[in-house]
């Protein structure tokens, strides 16, 4: 799946909201709509978007449609983003010693 799937279904707060919701525990799908403050049209119009992007599963239980979490793209997406964390810790990591080499600043005097 391509990365730009997997963006642009993230892109949506009303998606984030509902991995968000399924990093606890599976849920059906009107649990996830009422949870997250959606029609279940609604719910399953977004369910579909994220399935598409390999970012959910889901599985039949009864008369139920039950979708969960599939970590595997967001350990793709955690890879890809590694590099731009490593250049932002390293950013971070000069920030700090560049204050730290600064000066102390004085404290007023009660004479100032």
């Amino acid at each position: 799946m391509p990365a730009a799937d997997l963006w642009t279904a993230l892109a949506d707060p009303r998606r984030r909201a509902v991995v968000a919701l399924l990093l606890a525990r599976p849920r059906p799908v009107g649990e996830i709509a009422r949870e997250c403050g959606l029609s279940q049209p609604g719910a399953s119009k977004h369910l579909k978007v994220l399935r598409e992007a390999g970012l959910v599963h889901v599985r039949q239980e009864a008369q139920r449609r039950v979708y969960a979490l599939d970590p595997a793209p967001m350990a793709a997406l955690d890879a890809w983003l590694a590099p731009y964390r490593k250049l932002w810790g390293e950013s971070l990591d000069a920030l700090g010693r560049r204050l730290d080499e600064r000066p102390a600043a004085t404290e007023p005097t009660p004479e100032d």
